[in-house]
């Protein structure tokens, strides 16, 4: 009898483990970012608003830039830039401009043609052979740049190639010449020779059929 009861109890206790019900799938923790026992709180990342630019703001700055920083920078720039004042004295101007440095290619080109044409004239000789190099470039009739004007075959004798002779750059004559052809440039004054497109010395007479203009200096000039 007791052998009975304990076999009923082992058959009870088999149909209670053989459940149909399966037991809810739990998914696995994902692996932590910190490690377990660190002290560490991970930080909060708060998306920054981005400003579009205001209608103050120049275009091409960057997002963020002080516009007022930006014109502040800008003034500085133009004033490293030395002014000119303007006077109706050739003198005075030339006195403000001379460097050693033309600033660009074209002006170089100009310098050097009345440094080695005029450097020995009278400021008012030099003026006027640079209005001469200037006149040609938009004449319509020559060149219509400095460079090309002065480096045009058979028209100065001092060039040779495309290249200027060696010029010593530190001397008041290459400063001077380099004061003019700013002056001629910027049309800050006006030549005594107007629209003179031809010069040449005064000791010799080529007999051209031209409109002679005037003399200045050791010059004659016509158009």
């Amino acid at each position: 009898m007791l052998a009975k009861t304990f076999r009923s109890a082992i058959l009870v206790l088999a149909a209670l483990g053989a459940s149909s019900v399966a037991p809810a799938q739990v998914a696995p923790l994902p692996e932590p970012l910190i490690g377990t026992g660190s002290t560490l709180t991970p930080a909060m990342v708060v998306p920054q608003k981005i400003n579009p630019l205001t209608e103050d703001q120049a275009p091409g700055l960057e997002p963020g830039t002080d516009s007022d920083t930006s014109a502040s920078v800008a003034a500085d720039a133009v004033a490293e830039k030395p002014a000119v004042k303007p006077t109706g004295d050739l003198s005075s101007l030339v006195s403000q401009l001379r460097s050693s440095e033309a600033g660009s290619r074209e002006l170089e080109c100009l310098a050097g043609a009345i440094y080695f044409e005029a450097k020995s004239e009278p400021l008012a000789g030099q003026l006027a052979v640079g209005h001469v190099v200037a006149n040609r470039s938009k004449s319509g009739r020559f060149p219509s740049s400095y460079c090309g004007v002065v480096f045009q075959r058979s028209q100065f004798s001092f060039v040779r190639g495309r290249a200027l002779p060696p010029i010593p750059r530190s001397s008041l004559q290459w400063k001077t010449a380099v004061a003019i052809a700013q002056i001629v440039d910027q049309a800050l004054h006006v030549s005594t020779v107007p629209k003179a497109l031809f010069f040449h010395a005064r000791r010799v007479s080529p007999r051209w059929r031209l409109t002679r203009v005037g003399t200045v200096g050791n010059h004659v000039f016509y158009r």
